[in-house]
């Protein structure tokens, strides 16, 4: 995992479950946090009860989900709440996504695991860490400075060596890299950034939020005649944030 110096950050998505999932502080290790088998046994709840019971079908995303650890992306004093059916804060005023809206996302994408992928808001490094289990390279912008260093150390942690962070304005893209056979952005901007269709590849797909009061996920594929696009779901993200905030 490389940190090189985007807008943050993730889904506040409208699908709702079961409060419960994800809220239990029984089974705790030490310091009063869930132990191991716990964590896992949620996780997995979390994958069949949240994500494939709603229409999640790719077996690759569905495997990346049971396989990333979402607790590890959180407060430690929040590790209890981390497979619940909800996003939760992150700090600076972000937060990590629901996770049915990460496996939405990255399903839509269609990865198969030989594309280059930039991703717009690194948040968490959640995100990331889904899209890295699937494609061959990810490159992640993100426009706040605490959150891309402590999403490095927690990617770095976790050994991932296929994934890029530079702090900037995501809406400029990451343009040494491009193009890109897959674009993710997990922020909501009034319109799609120009930058972003320039740098998809042909052939390539860019999941995007767009909207101020309204929301639609968004999903953009580039074809010899131009762009398909296609509406995915309402959603509820946080504001797409550009360097002159």
């Amino acid at each position: 995992m490389t940190l090189l110096a985007g807008s943050a950050s993730l889904a506040l998505g409208l699908f709702r479950g079961n409060k419960e999932n994800g809220g239990n502080k029984g089974n705790r290790g030490n310091r009063g946090q869930p132990s191991p088998a716990h964590l896992a046994a949620e996780r997995q709840r979390m994958v069949d009860e949240q994500i494939a019971r709603r229409g999640i079908r790719d077996e690759r995303v569905l495997a990346a989900m049971r396989k990333v650890e979402r607790h590890r992306f959180i407060a430690d004093a929040q590790r209890y709440l981390a497979y619940g059916d909800h996003p939760l804060p992150v700090g600076e005023g972000q937060t990590i996504s629901q996770p049915y809206i990460v496996a939405l996302m990255t399903e839509a994408l269609a990865l198969r695991g030989g594309e280059r992928v930039l991703e717009v808001g690194t948040g968490s490094g959640y995100q990331a860490a889904i899209l890295a289990e699937l494609a061959e390279e990810v490159y992640t912008v993100e426009i706040l400075p605490a959150l891309a260093e402590r999403a490095g150390a927690t990617l770095t942690e976790l050994g991932y060596r296929n994934i890029h962070i530079r702090v900037g304005d995501g809406g400029d893209g990451w343009t040494e890299h491009a193009p890109y056979q897959a674009i993710l952005v997990t922020a909501a901007p009034p319109e799609v950034p120009p930058a972003l269709i320039e740098q998809l590849d042909e052939g390539g797909r860019l999941v995007i939020p767009v909207g101020v009061l309204s929301q639609e996920l968004e999903l953009y594929t580039r074809k010899p005649e131009g762009l398909d696009v296609q509406r995915l779901a309402a959603v509820r993200f946080v504001p797409f944030t550009h360097g002159n905030r």
